[in-house]
């Protein structure tokens, strides 16, 4: 069955770093494209970064470009998310989504979610 397992997730202080997994399988991930959302108490869910297929292209939220990486490995079937010079407004559920890059019809899979907790 199709499984998106995040992993990473941790408390750390502001300024830090971490750094998140997503290890997917169950499905032909290269035809997926990947992205991090997350969520945080009180808030709507909102996408953080995403990726194309072969990882030629991404996209970041604004709060987040420069501070945070999203990569990919298409032999390994994993994204991962490279947060630095995390701030307390990062704390959030962080959750792995994958969506069918060449069928936009079908239903996003989605991670369990990982949580990250910046503070002193």
């Amino acid at each position: 069955q199709v499984q998106l397992v995040e992993s990473g997730g941790g408390l750390v202080q502001p300024g830090g770093s971490l750094r998140l997994s997503c290890a997917a399988s169950g499905f032909t991930f290269s035809h997926y494209a990947m992205s991090w959302y997350r969520q945080a108490p009180g808030k709507e869910r909102e996408l953080v970064a995403a990726i194309t297929v072969a990882g030629g292209r991404t996209n970041y939220a604004d709060s987040v470009k420069g501070r945070f990486t999203i990569s990919r490995n298409n032999a390994k079937n994993t994204v991962d998310l490279q947060m630095n010079s995390l701030k307390p407004e990062d704390t959030a559920v962080y959750y792995c989504n994958a969506r069918h890059y060449y069928d936009r019809t079908l239903v996003p899979y989605w991670g369990q979610g990982t949580q990250v907790t910046v503070s002193s």
